[in-house]
């Protein structure tokens, strides 16, 4: 008898010893380079943020090196490819937009963006339709009209079909009873790009987000004919009225930035993440990006992340499916 409880409380305590031993493992850390992945071409507001995340990632120690990778191309698609061939590996992150959604949605990739691991989101854009600042078109309102009459007459720059801006103008153009399979559509690795070739006279008009046009809008280059936000915006923006102020009433689907890990990291590294990327959100390099492009920030954390993302995707779904834009 004396025997058998020997032998359980040896078990037990070599249970607690083992238990003891886990729980005082040293927290996950990058144990080699990280890269931050980026969807579109260097330069583009997305670039530039993601290259905030890495500066502020080595103000706070991180021993690895960290590294900003541009991988355009594929309507976005290659980024997320890349990534999904580096499952349970948490040094790959990936930032990226809703056209992660989109893709799949359109039929362009098989990959699901519920195949990732949801670090954390970052902030909410809104999109504007931007002219050059001699343009005939006063607002809103008289570009609808025009694409209702001829939607050849019109050549929009964007960053991505199906992605957020794309669904923007569709429903605009939608609500004003145009058919938005038939809009003129030219697609660049960049917002910045398409903004270019607007200024240059190669484009009419480019659906955007606002951080994208607003270089070209300060310089004078460019104006806003109209803001998916509910209201107006204040300070420099003011003037700029909204889709539904020109009769459009439409609720667009959020333009989110978040950022995104391989599918089966552990739990541990989620939490390094989620702590990196709320230090991150904190910094004043982060803050005095958020202001110089009109942005508010919107942090929510994976496990808040993830059913964020579940009512996003089946929001977009129905608008993609109503306009005709989904496989």
């Amino acid at each position: 008898m004396a025997q058998r409880t020997f032998a359980r409380t040896a078990l037990l305590l070599t249970a607690l010893s083992a238990a003891a031993s886990a729980n005082a493992q040293p927290p996950w850390q990058p144990q080699k380079a990280v890269e931050i992945v980026v969807p579109t071409a260097a330069g583009g507001i997305n670039d530039q943020l993601a290259r905030v995340i890495q500066k502020t990632l080595q103000d706070q120690k991180m021993k690895a090196p960290s590294v900003v990778m541009n991988k355009p191309g594929g309507n976005q698609a290659l980024a997320v490819v890349y990534l999904t061939q580096h499952p349970a590996d948490a040094h790959y992150l990936l930032y990226t937009t809703p056209t992660l959604f989109t893709n799949q949605l359109a039929g362009l990739t098989p990959a699901r963006y519920d195949a990732l691991t949801p670090l954390a989101l970052l902030l909410v854009e809104h999109t504007v339709f931007t002219v050059r600042t001699d343009s005939h078109y006063r607002d809103m309102r008289e570009l609808l009209a025009q694409l209702k009459s001829d939607p050849d007459a019109v050549a929009f720059g964007m960053v991505s079909r199906g992605g957020p801006n794309h669904l923007a103008l569709a429903q605009a153009v939608r609500a004003a009873g145009a058919d938005p399979r038939k809009l003129k559509i030219a697609v660049f690795k960049t917002n910045a790009e398409s903004m270019t070739a607007l200024v240059g006279g190669h484009l009419h008009a480019v659906a955007s987000s606002l951080s994208a046009a607003l270089p070209q809008v300060q310089a004078g280059r460019a104006r806003i004919l109209a803001i998916t936000a509910p209201q107006r915006m204040t300070g420099t923006l003011a003037a700029v009225p909204t889709l539904a102020e020109q009769g459009v009433a439409v609720k667009v689907v959020s333009n989110w930035r978040a950022v995104f890990g391989a599918r089966d990291i552990t739990a541990q590294q989620v939490a390094y993440w989620e702590a990196a990327l709320a230090r991150t959100v904190s910094s004043d390099e982060w803050k005095q990006q958020m202001e110089a492009n009109q942005l508010q920030t919107r942090f929510m954390r994976s496990s808040e992340l993830a059913a964020y993302l579940q009512g996003e995707y089946e929001a977009t779904r129905l608008v993609m499916a109503d306009l005709g834009l989904s496989k």
